[in-house]
């Protein structure tokens, strides 16, 4: 199972790294309003985009 060992490191990364997932949190909420007008897109989606965005922008080991 590829995904659940990857989703298992997501969240090992997000536990030792101070702050990520309050950041996550943040740019989830963020994603979530701005894809609120945008049709085919909804909150939701916008979430999980604005969380990647933040994932994406951690601090590389």
């Amino acid at each position: 199972m590829a995904i659940d060992t990857k989703a298992k490191e997501v969240q090992n990364q997000i536990k030792a790294t101070p702050g990520l997932g309050k950041k996550m949190a943040k740019y989830g909420a963020i994603g979530a309003v701005v894809a609120i007008p945008v049709p085919f897109v909804g909150p939701v989606l916008g979430a999980i985009v604005g969380a990647a965005v933040a994932y994406s922008k951690r601090p590389k080991i």
